[in-house]
């Protein structure tokens, strides 16, 4: 029960609102229990006596009276904010439960996202953290509030008859082992079918992303066939959970169902042989509704709450993901810098027991200088500047900023002071101006429109048929590929960092797209410390230093010139791209 003692934890601040809500739903459910009392009254009070008519209708016109003020006049505002407030408490849990989820998200390693699939994120924060809410409704008020109704119920029903109440609770005990029998089971079997749908939703969710491929490539029967497997799986985990959750309500309402026919057997009899009154006998058997009905409530809840616990398990086990990337003990913010890297001995893997994708790799660089990474695909070039913001973390060696190991500086302040423009840049479905806006939200619209202007970017988005407004769709996806790019290079010239990274930035653009973008970013790139990853050789002639990278290792550092006349694998490279 370790995922209840933290739920424990996001419930904890809202201990009196929850405290307020069971009060009132005291005087909720305490008010229907008065029903079987004022039929006794009515039958052995009223009714079966000798008492003139017109003193029968007195008393039962003031009873009346008296109930209508109590069940019309307080009981709607008593379930109002009952409701109200059970619903209140509930959102709000969960509000906090996602909050700290997102931020959890945002802390997690790429490695982590390049391990699990997003859909089955989403389904974990969305549908898991949903199904806990019940705990809360259920678990911590209605519970306790069905209980009550129960003592309540059963010390009326002692006060009326002793050995007809203990006759009454005779099938308990039967009722305790059925619950515990069957809802051990029943927790596993929930969480299995959660995870079930989980990889239904993440495969879902990849493949609305890759449409377009499975049109392109006509995969559409192949992909139906994908999705049954998995659809299948959830539906034999669902039909697994319906059969035992069937199994568990036919036992335990059977067990509920023979209590009634074993009071209203003694009761007749009492009644017959006069021990009891006909008004008690009615009662009794009403107040039999009153205890089994929150017991049959209680046999529901333990199918919510079993669901809902499956969920905090599967949510906590999210939560308890641990973070590759973290602020080491006493990480300072990096506020002023020149721009100097030093790569000292640098080795990377990104998975243990894997081969090194960077090897031995030492690279010093001066401030302002403009380095170029080239070398076949595969040899560790993205990797190698994947490390610069700390996406990842060296294996071996350090890397470091103006003399400091960038570990120990706080990350984020880190990446604060690094641009990136990469070959597929993720762009949000909001508008061009939201997300030219993620390189600096503060930034005014003059300088929002400078940046744009700068990216030559800004003609092309006062075409949009609302201009700076024009919502860009899913991934950009109403924008060519040259205009996603000049909107990405205009959030950096907003950002304004000191050091730039471009990673296959003008690659699959047309010519008239990468000349805009070329300049755009020779621009950008001036008197700021700048990577460059290409493969096209002619965009990186104009470099400070050209560094060749293959299979993990540097292989040659000199200026196109220099590498030019050397005739080493940068000649290679170089002359093959020209003779293609």
């Amino acid at each position: 029960m370790d995922s209840i003692k933290r739920y424990l934890a996001f419930v904890k601040p809202y201990k009196w609102q929850i405290f307020w809500t069971i009060l009132i739903g005291l005087a909720k459910f305490g008010i229907p229990l008065m029903t079987p009392l004022i039929l006794k009254y009515v039958l052995d009070d009223i009714i079966q006596t000798s008492l003139p008519f017109d003193e029968k209708m007195n008393k039962l016109y003031w009873l009346m009276g008296g109930a209508a003020i109590i069940f019309v006049v307080l009981r709607p505002p008593i379930e109002y904010w009952r409701q109200y407030y059970a619903q209140w408490v509930g959102s709000k849990i969960l509000y906090d439960i996602r909050d700290k989820m997102f931020d959890h998200i945002q802390r997690l390693s790429l490695r982590f996202y390049s391990n699990n699939k997003s859909g089955e994120i989403i389904s974990r924060v969305i549908h898991d953290v949903e199904q806990t809410k019940t705990f809360v409704i259920t678990g911590l008020m209605n519970v306790w509030l069905d209980m009550a109704t129960i003592v309540i119920a059963v010390a009326i029903m002692f006060s009326m008859d002793f050995w007809l109440t203990i006759v009454a609770l005779s099938m308990l005990p039967v009722y305790a082992f059925s619950v515990k029998f069957f809802y051990a089971r029943l927790r596993q079997l929930t969480k299995d079918r959660s995870q079930a749908l989980a990889e239904v939703q993440g495969h879902l969710h990849e493949r609305v992303q890759g449409m377009s491929v499975i049109r392109s490539f006509a995969l559409e029967d192949h992909e139906q066939v994908q999705f049954d497997k998995r659809n299948s799986k959830f539906l034999n985990k669902a039909m697994d959970h319906t059969k035992w959750n069937a199994k568990t309500f036919s036992v335990v309402n059977t067990v509920t169902d023979i209590a009634p026919l074993l009071v209203i057997g003694f009761a007749a009899y009492q009644a017959i042989t006069g021990n009891i009154t006909i008004g008690a006998l009615v009662a009794f058997v009403a107040y039999m509704d009153r205890l089994y009905n929150p017991l049959r409530r209680l046999v529901n809840s333990s199918t919510t709450l079993t669901q809902s616990i499956a969920s905090m398990d599967r949510m906590f086990e999210f939560l308890d993901e641990s973070y590759d990337i973290e602020d080491s003990p006493g990480a300072k913010s990096l506020d002023n810098v020149k721009g100097a890297l030093d790569f000292e001995n640098v080795s990377f893997t990104y998975n243990e027991n894997e081969t090194d994708v960077l090897h031995n790799v030492s690279l010093s660089v001066e401030p302002g200088e403009t380095i170029a990474l080239v070398g076949m695909s595969g040899g560790g070039k993205s990797s190698l500047i994947s490390l610069i913001p700390r996406f990842y973390d060296v294996t071996e060696g350090s890397i470091k900023l103006d003399g400091t190991d960038i570990r120990d500086f706080q990350v984020r302040s880190l990446r604060d002071k690094i641009g990136m423009v990469l070959q597929d840049n993720i762009l949000f479905s909001e508008s061009v101006r939201a997300n030219i806006l993620m390189g600096n939200p503060d930034a005014s619209d003059e300088e929002m429109i400078s940046a744009a202007k700068a990216a030559n970017a800004h003609d092309f988005i006062m075409n949009l048929p609302q201009g700076y407004d024009t919502k860009i769709g899913e991934r950009g996806v109403k924008l060519s590929g040259g205009q996603k790019q000049r909107v990405a290079i205009s959030r950096v010239f907003l950002k304004n960092p000191p050091i730039l990274i471009l990673d296959e930035a003008t690659s699959a653009l047309d010519l008239e797209s990468e000349h805009l973008i070329q300049e755009a970013l020779e621009k950008l790139a001036k008197d700021r410390t700048t990577f460059i990853v290409a493969h096209r050789l002619s965009t990186i002639t104009h470099a400070d230093r050209i560094i060749v990278i293959d299979h993990g290792k540097i292989a040659e550092i000199g200026k196109h010139k220099e590498l030019m006349e050397k005739q080493g694998p940068y000649y290679d490279l170089f002359t093959v791209q020209q003779l293609s």
